[in-house]
């Protein structure tokens, strides 16, 4: 009878452990590269090879349009930008709604009613280099907790350098459509002697890749998120990441693991028993 009631719980636990983890997870990617600018100008290599190595990350496999946001090209008249749209198409992606690396613009009026579901990532510019205002910021702020949804629905989101450069005024919080990421201080510099961690190299990144361009901010503190690549001093470039985010922020992914881990323990304990 012990055998059978404990082959009973079996399948539980396995499904218990199932739905200890999200059903559906998002991938973010943040980055003080203003890579959009540099695909066409510099190191465009390294900056095309970031991009990509971004979206695939954080598209995860769905081959929906990216999203972009882009109202105007006012950034333009400040000097040192360049047309972040013409810096993606120089990565390899076009115009399209369709699936495949087609992207659709849209503005930040049209930003605010659209269905990011429809979207397998957002691609949002930076501010110095690329075509970012605040008045894109702000659509995005206002749509924070839409985005956490998205996310937490399978979205993915690649958002490059902010650091207060960019026409409209600097009302708008940098990154404040990631609420738990408020951490992004301005720092230019040119890139020398950056690192990739191994999670950074995983992505399909190199050395060569972070190196020899400009970056525009640092990370000093991650969020919940994962390093991808530093400054000679350690001070952090770019982080990504991919699971559920909380009410509060990105939950430690050590917590589903432990939790995991237990349930793993006690089906195996069952089964000796069993044995």
């Amino acid at each position: 009878m012990r055998n059978a009631k404990s082959q009973l719980f079996l399948p539980l636990i396995a499904f218990l452990l199932i739905c200890a983890l999200p059903s559906w997870a998002g991938s973010i990617f943040v980055s003080g590269h203003d890579s959009d600018f540099h695909a066409q100008s510099g190191n465009t290599i390294g900056a095309q090879d970031i991009i990509n190595a971004a979206l695939g990350f954080t598209r995860d496999g769905n081959t929906k349009p990216i999203l972009v946001i882009q109202t105007d090209l006012s950034n333009l008249g400040l000097g040192d930008h360049l047309d972040s749209v013409t810096g993606l198409i120089d990565s390899g992606y076009s115009a399209g709604t369709t699936n495949g690396n087609h992207f659709v613009v849209v503005n930040a009026t049209t930003f605010g009613t659209t269905n990011l579901s429809d979207y397998s990532a957002i691609f949002i510019p930076s501010d110095h280099g690329g075509t970012l205002t605040n008045g894109d910021l702000t659509a995005l702020d206002a749509r924070a907790t839409d985005i956490i949804s998205y996310l937490n629905g399978g979205g993915g989101l690649v958002a490059f350098a902010e650091d207060g450069f960019h026409t409209g005024g600097n009302s708008a919080q940098l990154f404040g459509f990631l609420p738990f990421l408020v951490s992004s201080t301005a720092a230019e510099q040119f890139e020398s002697g950056n690192t990739l961690t191994a999670f950074g190299a995983s992505l399909g990144l190199t050395n060569a890749d972070i190196n020899t361009n400009f970056s525009h901010n640092i990370f000093t503190s991650t969020g919940g998120m994962t390093v991808v690549d530093q400054t000679p001093n350690g001070d952090v470039l770019s982080l990504a990441f991919r699971g559920h985010i909380g009410v509060t922020g990105v939950p430690e992914p050590g917590s589903l693991a432990l939790l995991g881990a237990g349930l793993l323990g006690m089906l195996a304990k069952m089964r000796r028993k069993n044995a």
